[in-house]
């Protein structure tokens, strides 16, 4: 699998972000072709070389050329939309600006609807934001990795007064991430570089096993008593597990109708559970109950928490610290069988034995339609993913 990981010692912005992607080898003439796509007017962009603190390195940079109009979440999902860029890069790129609109709607108190991107900013993060999903798919980059996050320290001026560093909006965009103050007095992650970090790394902490075959130095604009630039490493994992950040939701309920449990299961996994699971356990005066518990990303704990607050009794939640998770690599292969198709997981085909699970939801439906044992089912479609009998 081919990995990036980004080592904000010096924090992050997005123009930081797309610096070091160039600087790690994409290519400004195709970029520019495609960042095209988007139909704007009015703006030009740059890559130089330059020299910070004995380091070489990019510094991308955006030039607005005309006045722009004011703009909503709406009117930018729309240009994103109506480009030619990849369904993927318009979804990743869409949910990283639906996260900086929410964040903006919970510091001012206004509905995301409501929340307008500044006309000089409009363009700046639409262009970081699109092209980094799009410079990191151009380089082939399958999973994102960040170092913890060094936000400075201190105040800044802004139009709402002295603030301090960082300021609400980026804050609330770190929420759940591991930072670090070194004492540098000055802001150094700009909401940009937040909303992209936060929406697009898996994991965040230390380097990830990898075999580095490019890098590249993305410089800021300012002048700091450390080297004012983000670096990046990209290369394949050299491992057969990956690693991602997540927060267990917990709460013990006793009093509720447990045939909601089922609703309340499919709802948290559709708003995007990495798991949920119920443990049994006998509560004051002997009552039994279970615990609910909820595996999620830490960008989905406050929705995945207020679904549990408001669809279930219970009384409050428990929320876990930040835990790293270990994930042995897998993936959904179809099989063809004399019966039908089925999907079967496939775990640890790097360098491990393959493990072959085939779908009970499939395994199911073929054994009721062919009037079969299920187990006869499973043990027909596991031998056919074994043999190589299907197609992926």
């Amino acid at each position: 699998m081919r990995i990036a990981y980004f080592d904000c010692f010096a924090g992050a912005s997005g123009d930081m972000i797309l610096g070091a992607l160039f600087d790690a080898g994409l290519d400004l003439q195709r970029f520019r072709k495609e960042i095209s796509s988007l139909k704007m007017e009015g703006f030009q962009i740059d890559v130089k070389q330059a020299v910070r603190k004995g380091i070489s390195g990019s510094k991308f940079t955006v030039e607005v050329t005309k006045d722009q109009e004011e703009r909503h979440l709406a009117d930018i999902i729309g240009i994103i939309e109506h480009s030619r860029l990849s369904k993927d890069v318009k979804q990743r790129a869409n949910l990283i600006f639906q996260r900086l609109a929410e964040a903006e709607a919970v510091i001012h108190g206004k509905s995301v609807e409501a929340v307008h991107f500044h006309e000089v900013g409009a363009v700046d993060s639409i262009i970081d934001i699109v092209g980094t999903v799009m410079g990191l798919e151009m380089l082939g980059v399958e999973r994102v990795h960040a170092s913890r996050i060094h936000v400075g320290t201190g105040f800044l001026e802004c139009a709402h007064g002295t603030l301090p560093v960082p300021p609400p909006a980026t804050l609330h965009l770190l929420k759940g991430l591991p930072v670090v103050s070194r004492g540098i007095q000055s802001e150094l992650v700009a909401p940009t570089g937040a909303a992209i970090l936060s929406t697009l790394a898996d994991g965040f902490g230390e380097l990830p096993t990898m075999r580095v075959e490019e890098y590249g130095y993305g410089f800021g604009t300012k002048d700091l008593p450390i080297a004012n630039f983000i670096r990046v490493l990209i290369g394949v994992s050299e491992t057969t597990e990956d690693e991602d950040a997540v927060q267990v939701i917990e709460t013990n309920i006793d009093d509720m109708n447990p045939q909601f449990y089922d609703h309340i299961m499919q709802l948290l996994f559709s708003e995007g559970a990495k798991d949920v699971f119920m443990t049994p356990i006998i509560m004051k005066k002997n009552r039994p109950g279970v615990i609910l518990s909820v595996i999620a990303s830490p960008t989905d704990s406050d929705r995945l928490t207020e679904i549990v607050l408001r669809e279930t009794t219970t009384l409050g939640v428990r929320i876990s610290g930040m835990k790293t998770r270990k994930i042995v690599a897998r993936e959904i292969i179809h099989v063809t069988t004399p019966l039908g198709e089925a999907r079967v997981k496939v775990r640890g085909r790097d360098g491990l034995s393959p493990v072959y699970t085939p779908e009970y939801d499939d395994c199911k439906r073929l054994a009721q339609e062919h009037r079969k044992p299920i187990q006869e089912i499973y043990d027909l479609v596991r031998k056919a993913a074994a043999e190589g009998d299907g197609s992926q």
